[in-house]
């Protein structure tokens, strides 16, 4: 049980969600002719996984002192399993995710694929030991991750089997993809910067310059704001040039996702302990789950 807490199984099913979403709702949905059988698609959904497992581990591993001041009744390396042990569950987690990455890439007849799983790994291993202390660019590596979790299943499943008499329908889909990919960048920079604000004291305690740590609480909080209402926006165009005739669709978004996120930057300006930033974190979690969970949509046509 503290393995799986360890690699934050929680957000582990975030990922195998949305993947499954989008290859047997989304792609189903437009009747595409994908890459992957079922098996070979399991092995990527394992082999991402593995690379966030590992991630996880290693970010744990080099916050063992921030972690006992930020979230002491949580913290696992080095209470429940020594640091030796958490190195061996990194080396492992993150060496089968780029074997399974190097398998499937040749797989699909493009080698030079396996060199992203390579590049997530690193990304993973030196925001762990470096960039999470500079301001912003960790929360920005955190937050590409995410969209790459959405866009690596389009590239391997949509990519090898693009034609001429597909290409369109394929350039549509993988638009939806980036959409979708940039709304989870998004929502991850804020809960990201949230978490920094509500971490600050360990952060601090561990020589980390985060943005809060620099510039302060309340001026962290106001550019969470402001990319909070510029994410609406995006979130409202995207609703009146694409959704205008779907009036489910437009529903859905405008009570699930547009209504907390205005009630999300309400709660900000009250927010001062870290109880408060908590749960805007958690309520912009659940926004990302509702986002996640629009894809069914497509099923029954609702957009």
């Amino acid at each position: 049980m503290q393995l799986l807490k360890l690699i934050r199984y929680k957000n582990l099913l975030f990922i195998v969600l949305i993947q499954c979403l989008i290859k047997y709702v989304l792609f189903e949905a437009y009747q595409l002719e994908t890459t992957l059988s079922n098996i070979h698609f399991g092995l990527l959904l394992v082999a991402t996984l593995c690379i966030a497992a590992g991630g996880y581990i290693i970010n744990d591993i080099f916050d063992v002192r921030i972690d006992a001041i930020n979230k002491a009744d949580k913290q696992i390396v080095s209470k429940y399993i020594s640091e030796k042990m958490a190195y061996n569950y990194y080396i492992f987690f993150t060496a089968t995710g780029v074997c399974l990455g190097f398998y499937l890439s040749n797989f699909v007849g493009y080698p030079g694929f396996s060199a992203l799983f390579i590049l997530l790994a690193a990304l993973l291993y030196i925001y762990a030991t470096f960039l999470k202390s500079v301001m912003i660019v960790g929360n920005g590596v955190i937050s590409f991750l995410v969209a790459t979790s959405i866009l690596i299943v389009g590239l391997f499943e949509l990519f090898p089997n693009i034609s001429s008499q597909n290409i369109i329908q394929h350039k549509e889909v993988f638009s939806i993809l980036l959409k979708y990919a940039l709304f989870a960048f998004l929502l991850t920079l804020l809960r990201e910067i949230i978490k920094d604000i509500e971490d600050i004291n360990g952060d601090k305690n561990g020589g980390l310059k985060t943005l809060p740590i620099l510039i302060g609480r309340k001026r962290a909080a106001m550019i969470v704001f402001v990319l909070a209402v510029f994410t609406t926006v995006l979130i409202l165009t995207y609703m009146y040039t694409s959704l205008y005739r779907q009036t489910i669709a437009m529903l859905y978004f405008l009570f699930l996702i547009i209504g907390p996120l205005l009630y999300f930057c309400i709660k900000l300006f009250s927010a001062e302990k870290k109880e408060n930033f908590r749960k805007l974190s958690s309520l912009l979690k659940l926004i990302m789950l509702f986002g996640i969970l629009s894809l069914l949509l497509y099923k029954f046509d609702f957009v």
